[in-house]
């Protein structure tokens, strides 16, 4: 049997700060591009709202304003590359990922080139901007294209080590960054690696497996859970590509039974690429908790988590389903 990973502690929920990852993403490229003279920002026409207007303070002459253009400023990133900048793209995930796919793919993915994309305001969370803004279906669409490295941090000092990464790492890579204040589960120490799965808690009855701010509500259901008696094991998964298979197939054979949540469609995504590897490698019983196949609305979010099925009580409904 796969060992199980060590456990990395988080900051108990109760008296975790809040930090919006936007806000850590914009004040981060500032501290990367002092280390690294060739980084530039490009930004769609949305500095304010991804919070590029912070490097664009600091940096001005690093700073290119592409407008509401995005499949040209990817083919402008791709020229850049091409002659030894680190292109950073700023744009909101559907501009980013459906209106300029086929330029992501043929100019930046196929010939690997070292362009980073930062696709914010991600998910159903997105300040009553509706279906328009709430991308549901960026992961499915970016872990498929070959060579495409893609990050979903679960907090701000996640995504600070992630972007730290990102610099190391030569070819095309996706970064998803939500737009709310979200709890700081990881300490500053936190290390982020590509393809490294983060167990949090170790449980043998059923195994929780999450990606991004999605995450916290996981922590939160394994609670929910305890209360009743189940003992959950929580696998966070801030890579989606490459996927660490070593521990998904631990959390599965020691529990059994997987329950994936993401803020994210279920075809495609996270459940769907724990549900390939499980089939591959340990069949095991799972539900999936994400979008079910439909598009969003404008409302509250606690309202959004609820009507879709994204809160820590669906999760916890789910897992006992499994029991």
């Amino acid at each position: 049997m796969t060992a199980t990973p060590t456990i990395t502690p988080t900051v108990p929920l109760a008296d975790a700060p809040l930090e919006a990852l936007r806000d850590a993403w914009g004040n981060h490229l500032v501290t990367l591009a002092r280390e690294y003279p060739d980084l530039l920002v490009l930004d769609g026409d949305l500095a304010n709202s991804t919070r590029a207007d912070i490097f664009k303070d600091a940096l001005p002459d690093r700073f290119l304003e592409m407008g509401i253009a995005e499949q040209n400023m990817l083919g402008v990133a791709a020229g850049l590359a091409t002659v030894g900048y680190v292109p950073w793209i700023s744009t909101f995930v559907p501009f980013l990922v459906k209106r300029a796919l086929d330029q992501i793919r043929v100019v930046i993915a196929q010939p690997h080139l070292n362009v980073k994309m930062c696709g914010a305001y991600s998910g159903i969370l997105t300040s009553k901007t509706g279906k328009t803004h709430q991308s549901v279906e960026d992961l499915s669409i970016m872990r498929a294209m070959p060579g495409m490295v893609t990050i979903v941090p679960a907090d701000a000092n996640e995504l600070r080590s992630a972007m730290d990464a990102m610099m190391r790492h030569d070819g095309p890579m996706y970064l998803r960054v939500t737009r709310d204040a979200s709890p700081v589960i990881f300490g500053p120490d936190h290390r982020f690696e590509i393809g490294r799965g983060v167990l949090l808690r170790d449980g043998g009855d059923v195994g929780i497996i999450s990606t991004g701010v999605e995450t916290i509500r996981a922590l939160e259901a394994a609670d929910l859970l305890a209360a009743d008696g189940i003992s959950a094991s929580v696998l966070h998964l801030p890579t989606i590509k490459p996927l660490d298979v070593e521990a998904i197939v631990a959390v599965a054979a020691r529990t059994g039974r997987i329950v994936t949540a993401e803020d994210h469609t279920v075809i495609g995504g996270l459940g769907g690429a724990v549900a390939e590897t499980l089939a591959e490698h340990h069949p095991t019983r799972m539900r999936r908790i994400g979008w079910q196949d439909v598009y969003g609305e404008s409302a509250p979010n606690d309202f959004l988590l609820e009507k879709y099925g994204l809160s820590a009580r669906h999760i916890a409904e789910a897992a006992k389903g499994l029991m």
